[in-house]
């Protein structure tokens, strides 16, 4: 379906699009090959990006992202304020002795951003960094995210009922994550709380553990951010006596 915006608009930010998932600068022909785009219609609209900061070229001739999108993401994280509250409960969760946490919120029809990210103090990790667009349907927080934006299907409707989705090996075989959701006002779900790492510690014993700790954390979150917490409160209530592992998401 063709955008309703404006052609030579789309196709400059289409073309910093093309460096979300690029691990490294890019030459002229991979922009090309990535974007779809000849190289002269390239060049023009970089010329206008470059101006402006939104990328920089360098010494060896590839082209980078320049500085204007971390200042714009500075101004995104003191307009809404949520780096004071979401870094200190993941700290806390860390010092708690968890996997490493992670705040996800839903970028797109497909995929989902992560806001924020501390690593555990374990010597293994997963590979999760701040600002990775990862996909919605794959995952424990992607998962947490489609369920309380109103996906159907008994899946869905478990991670509704009690808060929590685990998954195993969904994105990386090797690893493992949980995730539950944190509302803002009105009771919409802002996003969701998650703790991952490698699978094999993600046993039956720490997964209750780590999911009450996560709980308690999504509470605290939600509360500062105006939301109600009756729903997080009754998983608690729930996993205090419920022996059984939590309830997990495809494996």
């Amino acid at each position: 379906m063709p955008s309703p915006g404006v052609a030579a608009v789309d196709r400059a930010l289409s073309i910093l699009a093309a460096f979300e998932d690029a691990p490294e600068p890019m030459t002229l022909a991979e922009l090309a090959r990535r974007t779809k785009m000849y190289k002269s219609t390239l060049l023009r609209l970089m010329t206008s990006l470059q101006e402006f900061g939104y990328l920089v070229q360098l010494a060896d001739g590839r082209y980078h992202l320049g500085p204007t999108p971390f200042r714009l993401g500075a101004v995104y994280q003191r307009s809404n304020n949520l780096h004071d509250r979401v870094m200190p409960l993941l700290r806390q969760l860390v010092a708690d002795g968890a996997e490493s946490p992670s705040f996800h919120v839903r970028h797109d029809a497909r995929r989902r951003l992560c806001v924020f990210r501390v690593d555990s103090r374990h010597s293994t990790l997963d590979r999760v960094e701040a600002g990775a667009l990862l996909p919605l349907d794959r995952g424990a927080a992607g998962r947490v995210i489609l369920a309380f934006d109103g996906e159907e299907g008994e899946a869905y409707d478990e991670i509704r009922e009690g808060c929590i989705a685990v998954s195993f090996g969904e994105r990386d075989p090797d690893c493992a994550g949980l995730a539950c959701p944190v509302f803002g006002p009105g009771g919409k779900c802002v996003g969701a709380l998650s703790l991952s790492g490698p699978k094999p510690r993600f046993t039956r014993d720490t997964i209750k553990a780590m999911s009450s700790l996560l709980l308690k954390t999504a509470i605290r979150l939600t509360r500062t951010l105006g939301g109600p917490t009756d729903l997080l409160d009754g998983a608690v209530a729930a996993s205090v006596d419920d022996a059984r592992p939590a309830r997990r998401a495809r494996r």
